[in-house]
């Protein structure tokens, strides 16, 4: 793929509600996209410096004989009474219920 025909959006301004320069100049550069507040998607040229970092950090890993875990991201209720956290993270914590009422969240 040429260079030229890559969809890199850039932006000259320093986007409005951003205060750390990381997060600016990663909107700037075009590597991502925030969609709301919080919530990012990744451009093809993030996607690209993302896998490529998890490349280098895989290959260390295995380097160093150490294994890869996948976690889920959804996780029940229970994990987190057992520590307290479901009533201390209060309504910032991302709620949900299957169809069965059992409750679950999204893992920070």
């Amino acid at each position: 793929m040429l260079w030229s025909k890559f969809f890199i959006p850039t932006i000259k301004e320093t986007p409005i509600g951003t205060e750390a320069i990381s997060h600016q100049l990663s909107l700037r550069a075009g590597l991502v996209h925030m969609l709301s507040a919080g919530v990012y998607c990744y451009l093809p040229l993030g996607l690209r410096v993302l896998k490529r970092v998890e490349n280098i950090i895989r290959e260390e890993m295995d380097a160093a004989d150490g294994l890869e875990v996948w976690l889920t991201h959804i996780q029940p209720k229970e994990l987190w009474e057992e520590t307290g956290r479901w009533q201390y993270y209060g309504r910032e914590l991302l709620r949900i219920k299957d169809r069965k009422d059992t409750e679950f969240c999204f893992a920070p």
